[in-house]
């Protein structure tokens, strides 16, 4: 019998019926547009400015301040930083209590609860949550299918807590070595696998029920500043930037990310000034919205940061920001009810129609954003406040992420350098070995293989030098042993290392979060990558240095190391 006719007329009457639906879509689901004009309709000036601030809170609990802002304007959300997220039943039940004041009010906008969880070096939800080994261990063992799992295991332990937006993934492409704040945070230096595991990773994080917000855009990964405390400058053309760092942008938008992140970075070569981008109207409207063609949410990074304020008032940030085209303004403390910034957005609201359009322009992304995204009930209890906090302990962690982010540290280990073939290593009875790093949970681990050798710890911080008395103890210690495991992990760790130069010994340097470090030390011949700092990664890297696994991984900034001058 001859299907093909048979497939026709499927195909046809496919296509029929989804015309059919988009001509009558379900009475039982309203459009979102009609509902959001109907909910702007119902809303009072305050409600609608409200709905603009993402709010920090400096206590464990939410401060009597943070509540009345919700309580009287209707807040768009709360941001939750490591601060606020050590116990997780504190953190459970306080948001269930904002959650519970916002739907108090007369039409019940449920908040945006976001965080910082992006897996591996930044993780502000502690506690019970998984100890992943980070995006450059993705982009190591460059399996997608890690990339989504990983997004989805991180969203489903914050949906247990009531988070509902993840600033997640990180899509920043790591080519530049003196970018330490981004660093472990990026996927690659490569813009291609970059975008290929941020998709992922969303499309896990989508699956677990969590708003995506990707950064920083329109990329950090050639800062060597930090904008917390400066405004990075970037001299990159916008050729450069649209082939390499909006590239991942570019597939994450066709992909129908919900939201961006903007950074606080300088492009003068494209813009023709020093603005921060995250106030530029041209990286936040002309390039973002017209020539990109996102429709989703932009949101600023915190505008206390000193990258955004460039000695200008909060209240002239937070005006700049709106009219460049941000939808959510990040404030990381919570400003007092009549604070300037209230006032600034209001009388601006009420005198100039430019920035009234704006606003509602925004305030319907928001509320399209909450429409589509956040139609569960939120589930609260009337009595939250009266309750005394549950004793028991959250666990939001499960026995299948943990079996998953230990393979998955596995699968990463990268062997840098083995040019004196020492591993797989195992040590004579005779030969004196010294474990040296910054955590004791490396040299706890390290025991467990070398039960004999000796430990020498030094400290993490100050990050950017070693302390000089850590430095001369470890020259004494380290002259008396034949073979020295040193964990590298900053430049403090570096310049420890490098008293090891013409150490005569054997010398394997074990590199955690990123391996940039050791381009400084062409000179180390055995080398080994993890890409986190939780005992998952150290016990793979001390597998791999055993021989008990092979390494899988390749290096994620490989472009990094070849464009190294000699």
């Amino acid at each position: 019998m001859n299907s093909a006719p048979l497939k026709v007329f499927l195909t046809s009457l496919y296509c029929l019926l989804g015309t059919v639906a988009l001509l009558f879509p379900n009475p039982s689901e309203p459009d979102p547009t009609i509902l959001t004009e109907s909910l702007i309709h119902q809303m009072t000036e305050e409600e609608i400015l409200g709905q603009l601030l993402l709010v920090g809170y400096s206590s464990v609990e939410p401060t009597p301040l943070l509540l009345e802002w919700i309580r009287s304007r209707g807040i768009g959300g709360v941001k939750i930083f490591g601060w606020n997220a050590e116990d997780l039943n504190r953190l459970y039940r306080s948001i269930q209590q904002m959650q519970e004041h916002s739907n108090r009010r007369k039409l019940k906008l449920p908040l945006f609860i976001a965080t910082d969880q992006e897996g591996g070096w930044v993780r502000h939800v502690k506690g019970d949550t998984a100890i992943t080994p980070g995006n450059l261990a993705l982009g190591a063992a460059r399996i997608p299918y890690d990339a989504y799992r990983t997004g989805y295991l991180i969203g489903k332990e914050l949906k247990a807590l009531g988070i509902n937006m993840n600033f997640a993934p990180t899509v920043d492409v790591y080519v530049n070595p003196e970018a330490n704040v981004i660093g472990p945070r990026a996927f690659s230096s490569d813009p291609v696998l970059t975008g290929i595991l941020g998709v992922a990773y969303y499309r896990g994080m989508a699956e677990a029920g969590i708003i995506c917000a990707a950064k920083h855009y329109p990329g950090h990964g050639n800062a060597d500043e930090d904008s917390h405390g400066a405004l990075p400058v970037i001299y990159d053309s916008f050729d450069t930037l649209w082939k390499r760092d909006l590239l991942p942008y570019r597939m994450l938008i066709s992909e129908g990310i919900p939201a961006i992140l903007s950074g606080h970075l300088s492009f003068p070569k494209i813009t023709g000034d020093n603005r921060p981008s995250s106030l530029s109207s041209f990286f936040g409207t002309e390039l973002l919205r017209n020539r990109l063609g996102f429709q989703g949410l932009l949101i600023t990074d915190d505008l206390y940061m000193s990258g955004a304020n460039r000695g200008k008032t909060m209240a002239e940030v937070c005006i700049e920001a709106i009219e460049a085209g941000n939808d959510l303004l990040l404030l990381s403390k919570t400003p007092q009810l009549e604070d300037p910034i209230w006032k600034a957005l209001v009388t601006r609201y009420r005198k100039e129609k430019a920035f009234r359009d704006r606003v509602l322009s925004a305030v319907r992304k928001v509320l399209g954003t909450k429409i589509r995204y956040l139609t569960e009930r939120v589930e609260t209890n009337p009595d939250s406040e009266r309750n005394s906090l549950d004793k028991t302990p959250i666990r939001v962690a499960t026995p299948e992420s943990r079996e998953f982010f230990l393979e998955q540290s596995a699968r990463s280990v990268t062997l840098l350098r083995n040019t004196l073939s020492l591993l797989p290593y195992s040590p004579s009875s005779e030969e004196r070995v010294l474990l040296a790093g910054p955590f004791k949970d490396f040299l706890r681990t390290g025991k467990t293989y070398f039960p004999h050798a000796e430990e020498f710890q030094f400290s993490y911080s100050p990050f950017y030098r070693a302390i000089p008395e850590e430095k001369k103890t470890f020259q004494r210690i380290s002259s008396k042993a034949d073979t020295i495991i040193f964990c590298l992990a900053n430049p403090n760790g570096l310049e420890i290392l490098r008293t090891l130069k013409d150490f005569r010994g054997k010398i394997i340097v074990f590199s955690i979060l990123t391996p940039v470090y050791l381009r400084e030390v062409p000179w180390v011949q055995t080398a080994i990558a993890v890409y986190g700092w939780g005992i998952d990664s150290f016990n793979a890297g001390f597998a791999v240095i055993t021989g008990s696994i092979p390494p899988f991984g390749k290096n994620p900034i490989e472009t990094l190391f070849s464009e190294k001058t000699p």
